[in-house]
C-alpha cells in the first residue's frame, strides 16, 4: 500500500492544502511494521491459509498537531503448494489491501476554522511467489518476489494508484528453547509515477524506492507468546526539484525514515493463531508526526490435505 505520499496527495488535491512540507514526501508501499513478529521464513505445511493484518493509528503525514487516523487492513490468501525446488518449498500469495485515512486540522479559510479530510479505498492488489527453506536446528529462511499491481479509474486516487511496485523480501527465523526471532527485510522499486498535476507544487503522488525491516523477538509460554518488536523504514533514490509531465513545478524529494519499538502478545487457539502489537515511533525524519499504532495478526488454516490412510493387508 503506497500509503504516505498517495493519501497525502489525495488530501492536497481534494482540499488544496499546501505548505505541509518544504519538500515532496515519499514512502514505502507496504506500511512499516505490518509484518513485525510474523514468521514468514518457515515453510508452511501444504494447504491454504488465510492471514489478516490490521493496523490502526494516527497518521505520520497528517498536518502537524491535527486529529488524525490512519488504518489499513490486508486480507491475504496463501497457498502452500505440494512442490519443492532446490530444497525449498513453493508458496503463492494474493492480497487485496484496504486503507483508511482522515484528519481534522486547523484551517483559517474554512468555516469554523477547521477542515476535515477522509478517504477509504481498496488499494493495489498484491501477488507474489515465495520459496522457503527449513535448515534444521530451528533455522529457516525464505525469498519472496511479487508486485503491487497498478490500478486505473480510481477517481481522486487515480494518479496515486495507477502504477506498479515490485516488491522483494528476505525473511529469516529461528525457533529454539521457547524463543522466536524473526526478521523480514523488504525492498521496493516503483515504476513510472505518471503525472502529478493535480497536486500543485508538491509532487506528493510520487513515492519512492524503499527498504523496510520488521523485527521480532518473543518467547512462548504454553499457548501464549510475549515479546517485543522493532521496525523501521527509509527511502532512497529521490529526485530533485523540477517540472512534472504536466509542466507543474515540484519541490525536491525529502528522504523519510523512521524507527519504532513495541510490545507483542499472542495466543494460539489451536487452528487459529493471533498476535497483537502496540508500538510507537522513537525516531522519525521528515514526517509531521510520530505514529502510535495497534497491530493485529490473525492466521487461519482453511484447508490441509488429509493424511494418507494406512493400508491394512488382509490375508
Amino acid at each position: 500500500m503506497n500509503i504516505k505520499a498517495k493519501l497525502l496527495g489525495a488530501a492536497m488535491g481534494a482540499l488544496g492544502l499546501c505548505g505541509l512540507s518544504s519538500a515532496a514526501l515519499a514512502g514505502s508501499t507496504n506500511p512499516p511494521g505490518e509484518r513485525a513478529g510474523l514468521d514468514l521464513a518457515t515453510p508452511l505445511p501444504e494447504g491454504i491459509y488465510f492471514v489478516n493484518i490490521t493496523g490502526v493509528g494516527n497518521w505520520r503525514d497528517a498536518v502537524a498537531g491535527s486529529d488524525s487516523n490512519f488504518s489499513y487492513n490486508v486480507p491475504i490468501v496463501a497457498w502452500s503448494t505440494p512442490w519443492n525446488i532446490l530444497g525449498g518449498h513453493i508458496q503463492l500469495l494474493v492480497a487485496a489491501p484496504e486503507i483508511l485515512a482522515g484528519e481534522n486540522f486547523r484551517d483559517p479559510l474554512a468555516i469554523g476554522g477547521r477542515s476535515t479530510f477522509y478517504a477509504q479505498t481498496i488499494y493495489n492488489p498484491f501477488i507474489a511467489g515465495q520459496i522457503a527453506w527449513n535448515f534444521g536446528n530451528g533455522f529457516s529462511a525464505s525469498l519472496l518476489s511479487g508486485a503491487y499491481i497498478g490500478i486505473s479509474n480510481a477517481g481522486t486516487f487515480d494518479n496515486a494508484f495507477n502504477h506498479t511496485t515490485f516488491h522483494e523480501q528476505l525473511a529469516l527465523a529461528y525457533h529454539g528453547g521457547g524463543w522466536n526471532a524473526t526478521a523480514n527485510l523488504m525492498l521496493g522499486f516503483l515504476t513510472d509515477q505518471g503525472s502529478c498535476s493535480a497536486f500543485g507544487i508538491v509532487a506528493s503522488c510520487q513515492n519512492n524506492n524503499y527498504f523496510n525491516y520488521d523485527l521480532g523477538l518473543t518467547h512462548t509460554f504454553g499457548k501464549w507468546e510475549v515479546g517485543m518488536v522493532g521496525y523501521g523504514s527509509f527511502d532512497f533514490g529521490g529526485y530533485g526539484a523540477g517540472f512534472n509531465n504536466s509542466g507543474i513545478y515540484h519541490q525536491a524529494y525529502a528522504n523519510q525514515s523512521q524507527f519504532a519499538l513495541g510490545g507483542l502478545i499472542g495466543y494460539n487457539f489451536g487452528p487459529v493463531i493471533t498476535q497483537f502489537i502496540v508500538s510507537t515511533d522513537v525516531y522519525t525524519q521528515n514526517y509531521n508526526n510520530k505514529q502510535t499504532q495497534f497491530l493485529a495478526h490473525v492466521i487461519v488454516p482453511l484447508w490441509n490435505p488429509e493424511a494418507p490412510k494406512a493400508v491394512v493387508a488382509k490375508y
